[in-house]
Order: C-alpha cells, then structure tokens, then sequence
C-alpha cells in the first residue's frame, strides 16, 4: 500500500513518518496534517527528552505498535522529527495511520 501524502516514506526497516510535535499542550492528539507532515500535540514539556518519549507512547497506543520498536531517528531536539515504526508489516500501519487521519479530518470538519 503506498501513500499519497510525503509525511510518509516505505523505508527497509518499516514505515517513516515526519511528525510536526506541538509539546507543552494540554492533551495528546493528532490535531491536523498537511502534505509535509502530521501536527501532534504532547502534554510533555520538550526538556530532558520527555516530549520525545510522550511522543513514542502516545504512537504506541494509537498504532497498535510496541514502543520498543517506534523511534525518534531525526529532529530530536527539533519540534520537526522523523519517527520509524520498526515492521515487517509496513500496509498494516499505513493502513492504520490513514484510518487515524481520516478520522482526524472528520473531527475537525464537525467543528
């Protein structure tokens, strides 16, 4: 399954998502995306790596991935980042991530 936005990248170990990170906000939620990445806001302040691992977990439960295999691999001290979901099974999680983003897009067009 190949995706239409340039967020994300099929890559050897799995599936790279360009994640625009909003830290420091009073929720976790996928709030929008554009062509170039996906906007998620993280109630973790950006200092000491928490937004980072916030970001990981809060992946983890919204894919269905374990955090041992989702990792920060650009941009870590950058509020643009690169994340890698670790699979062999790279449609599963594209086909997940366009479910979330359509979902998104929907909640937002209610309001």
């Amino acid at each position: 399954m190949k995706s239409e936005f340039k967020f994300v990248s099929q890559v050897k170990e799995g599936v790279c998502l360009t994640v625009k990170l909003v830290p420091n906000s009073s929720f976790n939620k996928i709030v929008d995306y554009t062509e170039e990445f996906i906007r998620i806001k993280i109630a973790a302040r950006p200092i000491e790596n928490k937004a980072n691992n916030e970001l990981i977990n809060f992946c983890s439960d919204i894919f269905g991935v374990s955090k041992s295999k989702i990792s920060v691999i650009s941009g870590e001290k950058s509020k643009l980042k690169r994340i890698l979901f670790k699979s062999s099974n790279c449609d599963l999680i594209i086909q997940k991530l366009m479910f979330v983003l359509d979902s998104c897009q929907k909640e937002n067009n209610k309001g």
